[in-house]
């Protein structure tokens, strides 16, 4: 199919006014559906004008609304151009996860979000994980535990070992929107955890349950297994009122400063 073809074929002319939105609405539907596939080059900007019965700088704005939204790349050179991407996981992610950096959400919706979440994914991850799958889960929830259990542990490493974990788990959930969600939460914050694994006592005792948790899930134990991620959630609960979080969850004071003592600890 020649170009010109391909344009009249695609889209339909545009009204004045929101002319950009409307050219961006066509080109993001024919992506959608499959018309314009991942890789595929769009028309030339003459093309489209001609169809769109629109200006240039119409096209140049509704290609650029759709960069931003992650959908088309651009090319420079003589055989550049506007280019479908391939969206994957992490652009789905990212942009979650900067919308919810960007929306304060109180630390006790969050938890209660993330606990229900993990009681799910568990659930599924025990009846749908491969037995290497659990084991792995063990080895590396007790190298999490070691380290955090070290005088002077590795946060960096620390935070990316439990990153992965919780990735692993709702992988093993064979759900991939269970996936992409952790995906784009563990992106964004993780539900004040960091709060947990700099106090030294709260960090012991939240190694050795993430430790325990996945031994239940290996040993197909669903009450323990979820009894232990509600027990987790009672230490964050308790860690979060005592130390105090920042409204939008990302803990940067507890991330720069490694050093500040935790606060004096209320009578329990």
């Amino acid at each position: 199919m020649s170009e010109t073809a391909k344009v009249h074929h695609l889209f339909l002319p545009v009204r004045a006014g929101r002319a950009s939105e409307e050219v961006a609405l066509q080109i993001e539907a024919a992506i959608v559906d499959g018309r314009l596939t991942p890789g595929e080059r769009l028309p030339s900007e003459r093309e489209m004008q001609t169809r769109f019965g629109t200006g240039r700088g119409v096209v140049r704005e509704a290609i650029k609304i759709l960069q931003q939204k992650g959908l088309l790349g651009v090319k420079k050179g003589a055989k550049g151009g506007a280019y479908v991407r391939q969206l994957d996981v992490g652009n789905v992610s990212e942009s979650l996860a900067l919308f919810l950096k960007q929306h304060p959400v109180e630390p006790e919706k969050l938890i209660e979000f993330r606990e229900t979440l993990d009681r799910a994914i568990t659930q599924m991850a025990m009846a749908h994980g491969q037995p290497a799958e659990k084991e792995a889960l063990v080895r590396e929830a007790s190298r999490l535990e070691s380290m955090l259990d070290a005088p002077d542990p590795d946060f960096e490493a620390t935070s990316e070992l439990d990153r992965k974990l919780n990735l692993d788990l709702a992988r093993m959930a064979r759900n991939p929107l269970f996936e992409w969600v952790m995906h784009a939460l563990q992106m964004g914050f993780s539900s004040h955890d960091y709060a947990l694994y700099r106090d030294p006592d709260y960090r012991r005792r939240a190694a050795a349950n993430w430790s325990d948790t996945a031994k239940a899930i290996a040993g197909g134990d669903v009450m323990r297994a979820l009894a232990y991620i509600g027990h987790h959630y009672v230490l964050l609960r308790q860690c979060v009122e005592e130390r105090g979080v920042p409204t939008n969850g990302l803990g940067a004071e507890f991330l720069q400063e490694d050093n500040q003592q935790p606060k004096e600890r209320k009578a329990e």
